[in-house]
């Protein structure tokens, strides 16, 4: 404890800490604990589960006595990192007796009005926020913080301009510090205008690249599914499925729920509850494996995954870096397998331009079909739609003439011998 001493931390702080089982700070606290609690206003470059939450955290419990206002905001892109944060406030604060508040959306907004008249500190998404603002149920004219965590992500998310709105209810003498990941273009001009001599940390990244292991299989849309099932029934430990879309989440679950398989899935349809429940659930690791949206690529810190599936891989080749970078933390071995498809080339190609990434192909191993429930069979499109007239001939013909324009691998056998049909069928390297 004697390195979080020297950063200025109370012993009320430490205390927590301690009991906590922290033994020495992380590279990205280490450098902003002294700066924010200097008040000084900060860019932080750091990645998903390296500490930043306590690196800002520090300011506020330090510096904000409980009186009943809100003096510190936080905003973040997505519901489950806002209770993530809060939850991490609320417990490094609990000697300092701060009032903590995640607010946002999908959950009764009177019962976080009737709260917000005693809240110290809200942690929100921009959306739900900037209603409360029109309601004019939260003041924010005495923030003295002003915490922006996981920028990059909320730009991505579409909230920039709802960032910058929230950003003209709040004083000018405030503390601002910025975290994200990748500083962009966007991310500078929002710092360069809403902060006065900002200090750029960052830290490493937590992910051990001689842990992890990348590879990818080039494989046609139709078989993609039966492979996938072969390679989760062998893999041990916690898995996070990535998929790009609603739909893809709900035809992964569904099916494999179907085959017995037990797994749980999270997206931006699901009810607060429910998305709460799913993430304790996998946290807790009651189930294995997590079917998920970029929803939970990042920001939230889920500890112990093994393998990352990308099921589809991401639309923004920036979220490939965070999807991959749940494994292969604190000194742990990781692999991420990417099943590549047609409609992942042009990403891929991409992805496999930064040098950084080591990603081989592996040869297709022999795997046995698996009959797909046709309410959940894939469209054109890449998701899932129903269809009621589903023909295993029609969309074997037409996805045969889609592969046609392959670029990564090479196909080992004619794709006229391979059926669909049945549900006992073995295939190796592309040979039935």
């Amino acid at each position: 404890m004697e390195q979080f001493e020297k950063l200025g931390l109370s012993q009320e702080v430490l205390f927590v800490l301690k009991e906590s089982g922290f033994t020495a700070p992380s590279e990205i606290q280490e450098k902003a604990i002294p700066l924010a609690l200097a008040g000084k206003d900060i860019i932080g470059g750091s990645a998903t589960g390296s500490g930043k939450t306590l690196a800002f955290a520090s300011a506020i419990i330090e510096n904000i006595i409980p009186n009943q206002n809100i003096q510190a905001l936080i905003l973040t892109p997505t519901r489950e990192l806002a209770e993530q944060v809060a939850s991490s406030i609320k417990h490094f604060s609990k000697n300092k007796k701060l009032n903590v508040l995640p607010i946002y959306g999908g959950v009764n907004i009177q019962s976080q009005i009737r709260q917000l008249y005693r809240t110290d500190v809200v942690i929100g998404t921009p959306g739900r926020i900037l209603d409360h603002i029109n309601r004019r149920t939260l003041n924010l004219s005495n923030v003295k913080i002003l915490v922006l965590d996981e920028v990059d992500r909320m730009f991505d998310m579409g909230f920039s301009k709802d960032v910058e709105n929230i950003l003209r209810y709040c004083p000018k003498q405030r503390q601002t510090m910025m975290f994200s990941a990748t500083i962009s273009p966007d991310i500078d001009y929002l710092a360069k205008k809403h902060t006065t001599n900002a200090v750029q940390v960052s830290a490493e990244s937590q992910v051990d690249p001689k842990k992890l292991k990348q590879i990818y299989y080039d494989i046609p849309t139709e078989r993609k599914f039966s492979l996938f099932v072969h390679l989760l029934k062998q893999t041990p430990g916690m898995a996070m499925v990535f998929c790009n879309t609603r739909r893809n989440v709900d035809f992964v679950y569904n099916n494999l729920k179907k085959l017995g398989i037990n797994a749980v899935a999270i997206h931006g349809g699901l009810t607060q509850n429910n998305r709460t429940r799913v993430l304790e659930d996998f946290q807790r690791q009651n189930v294995k494996v997590l079917v998920c949206t970029d929803v939970a690529g990042r920001g939230l810190d889920i500890k112990g995954v093994s393998h990352v599936y990308n099921y589809n891989l991401p639309k923004i080749g920036n979220d490939y870096v965070h999807r991959i970078g749940r494994t292969a933390r604190a000194g742990n071995d990781g692999k991420v397998i990417n099943l590549l498809s047609c409609e992942d080339y042009m990403i891929f190609r991409k992805i496999k331009e930064d040098d950084s990434f080591n990603i081989k192909e592996e040869q297709l191993p022999e795997f046995e079909y698996v009959q797909i429930r046709p309410e959940f069979r894939k469209s054109n499109r890449g998701e899932d739609s129903p269809r009621r007239n589903f023909s295993p001939r029609r969309e074997s013909s037409r996805d045969s003439h889609r592969e046609g324009s392959r670029n990564f691998g090479r196909r080992d056998s004619p794709r006229r011998n391979f059926s669909p049909r049945g549900n006992s069928r073995n295939y190796s390297n592309g040979r039935r």
